[in-house]
């Protein structure tokens, strides 16, 4: 037998071994570390039997492929604890996700987060147990019967989603068994150090119409100093979160008789949004976009013709057909049909193209509960939101125009560095969810890459991410606590103009349908006011902040003073405020720093006499005195070069 490493060079072997006996024969070193291997490029246990010639590859808790097998196989652990101490508990699904693994629950009575500790010490006590863990493979009549036996109501559901013909397999670890496709590591000895470390709830499948279950999560190292390494970036991220930050700031709210995700943006907040929208739109006019303004609320006539109504129906909020003169009215979820619209308000000539629109749009998403949080993840959100509609030739440098925007936006806030690119693609095997023909897709995604390519953008490809109606390249980010999410976006849409009978007139006098260009610039403001927040730690730079100066009287003779350089600075265009309260200096300080205002100046009797200012920055310290006109020009300057720091 003979098997072929990922390096080209050949191993033979004399019979069948375990994929373990065959990583020995590499190195013992490597054996000894392994968590899963590769046969044939399928994942597999170690203990699976190699009895013909293959491609053989194995992997550590140093790839990503280890980390995956051993924090699943760590959520089965939790399972099967959880079942131990709730037996009456309904268990549904436990994979593992970035920087962990969690498993939801159907719990009679409800837990929290102090029951962690009973669950973790029973975990420990299957880890000590070492556990081997069996894979069984079953018939479709056998697997039926061991899921009644089971009494677990979400596995039977899964089992029936099972296609005819495919494997179906059990992972079995001492009196527990689970419905799983693994691999997973050989016992439950293996795992050597875990943290669970939050609870939520999750509807089961991500919709609101199914049950809310309770979600546990983990994680899993291979060592405890990493581990304690990881908690501690946990509980860093916690203070940075800008869920607490930009409330404990005064930035955003939110109140259970409003509703979820719906933040209340207070003045602090709307002063940052106000700001970046203003500086947005100009360089959006800047760049030749025209803006617009469109309803928020339209008949769903434009959905069902450009396809909304069946492939995005569930994420809409409309209005019944009872409710309002026969008809269904939509809180828009986008504004894509309504600028279309407008393009279609008068003929077209390809001298007209391209045609850039831009709008700060307030739209409407029916996030399921489980899934927002903050500012990050909303019903109602504003987004900077864009259409160019353009010609065949013109579509490369209209795409390169937007990627341009968005580096150029991304530089001046500040994030320019934590982004990084997706092209986004559809999932033929599942063509059903999208618009247009395989080969449709296959010749606008060749135009892409090629475009990308040009571009010199590096990116990686997600298969089945792409928009119903084309494929898109994704700006992604992460939040403190490393969550991925698209922050903007930009989108060829290949079918649209055709739906929608939009058209111009080519240069051989013929009727053509455009392409179109799908954008967001800096993407959905409240979504980026949280990344800036926890960029920041709520510290904004001095163009970005709310409050940019705060006078302070030293005593109740400079009240009238500090109040004055206030509204001077203010006249200048600074947002400025006096604290002229008799309160002492160092308390009226530190509550400057802990609101994290840019410049603190401290007006005494010897300052207002001799017209200066005591100039305090939050980072630098004490920067002396300056004259008035010395410090605002200082100021100014810093916030026309939109200076971070």
């Amino acid at each position: 037998m003979e098997i072929t490493l990922k390096n080209g060079n050949k191993l033979s072997l004399e019979g069948a071994c375990s994929a373990f006996d065959a990583a020995k024969q590499i190195s013992e070193g490597l054996a000894r570390a392994a968590i899963v291997c590769s046969i044939d490029g399928k994942l597999a246990s170690m203990d699976t039997v190699i009895d013909g010639d293959c491609a053989f590859e194995v992997f550590t808790f140093d790839s990503e492929e280890g980390k995956k097998v051993y924090r699943h196989t760590c959520a089965h652990i939790l399972a099967q604890a959880v079942k131990n101490i709730y037996p009456t508990v309904q268990y549904a699904i436990g994979p593992a996700v970035e920087n962990g693994f969690y498993y939801d629950f159907d719990f009679k009575t409800p837990i929290t987060q102090a029951d962690f500790e009973k669950i973790e010490a029973e975990m420990k006590s299957i880890i000590k147990a070492n556990l081997p863990i069996k894979r069984i493979v079953l018939s479709r009549a056998d697997a039926e019967k061991t899921v009644r036996k089971m009494k677990q109501n979400y596995k039977t559901e899964l089992l029936a989603d099972i296609p005819e013909g495919e494997e179906i397999s059990f992972y079995q670890q001492g009196d527990f068994i689970d419905l799983c496709s693994g691999p997973h590591l050989t016992s439950t000895g293996r795992i050597k150090a875990f943290k669970l470390t939050s609870l939520t709830g999750a509807y089961w499948r991500g919709s609101e119409k199914n049950k809310m279950l309770t979600r546990i999560y983990g994680t899993a190292f291979e060592k405890k100093s990493d581990l304690e390494e990881y908690i501690q970036k946990l509980e860093e991220a916690k203070l940075r979160d800008h869920n607490k930050v930009g409330r404990d700031l005064g930035f955003f709210m939110t109140d259970e008789n409003i509703g979820q995700g719906l933040p209340l943006i207070m003045p602090k907040g709307a002063r940052v949004i106000q700001i970046m929208q203003r500086f947005v739109e100009d360089e959006e006019q800047r760049r030749g976009y025209l803006l617009t303004k469109t309803p928020i609320m339209t008949k769903n006539n434009l959905f069902i013709t450009s396809g909304h109504w069946d492939h995005y129906k569930d994420k809409m909020f409309y209005i019944g057909e009872e409710d309002v003169d026969d008809e269904i009215l939509c809180l828009r979820p986008m504004t894509c049909p309504l600028q279309f619209t407008i393009y279609k308000n008068g003929l077209k000539s390809y001298r007209d193209l391209p045609v850039r629109y831009a709008e700060t749009a307030t739209e409407f998403r029916k996030e399921a509960s489980g899934e927002m949080h903050g500012l990050t993840r909303i019903r109602q959100f504003t987004l900077a939101d864009g259409h160019i509609v353009c010609t065949p030739a013109q579509l490369e440098k209209e795409f390169q125009g937007c990627v341009d925007l968005i580096k150029y936006l991304a530089g001046v806030f500040g994030i320019d560095g934590d982004i990084w690119y997706r092209f986004s693609r559809w999932d033929p095997k599942n063509a059903d969810k999208y618009v247009g023909s395989a080969a449709e897709w296959d010749r606008v995604e060749s135009t892409m890459k090629t475009i990308l390519d040009d571009l010199g953008i590096v990116y990686e490809e997600a298969w089945g991410e792409a928009a119903f109606y084309g494929p898109k390249l994704d700006v992604q980010g992460r939040n403190v606590h490393g969550k991925e999410d698209t922050l903007f976006t930009v989108q060829i849409d290949f079918s649209l103009a055709k739906r929608f009978d939009m058209i111009y007139i080519d240069e051989n006098g013929e009727k053509a349908n455009p392409l179109i260009i799908h954008r967001s610039s800096i993407g959905c403001y409240e979504r980026t006011l949280g990344m800036l927040i926890e960029k920041y730690n709520g510290a904004f730079p001095m163009w970005l902040a709310p409050e940019q100066v705060r006078v302070l009287s030293l005593t109740d003779r400079t009240c009238d003073k500090a109040s004055e350089i206030a509204k001077m600075l203010f006249d200048m265009g600074l947002r400025a405020e006096a604290d002229v309260r008799s309160e002492k200096l160092g308390k009226k300080i530190r509550e400057a720093q802990l609101d994290k205002v840019p410049y603190i100046l401290v007006i005494g009797d010897k300052e207002a006499e001799q017209n200066v200012v005591a100039v305090r920055h939050r980072s630098e310290g004490d920067l002396g005195t300056m004259t008035i006109e010395e410090f605002a020009g200082k100021c100014l300057l810093e916030v026309a070069n939109k200076t971070i720091k």
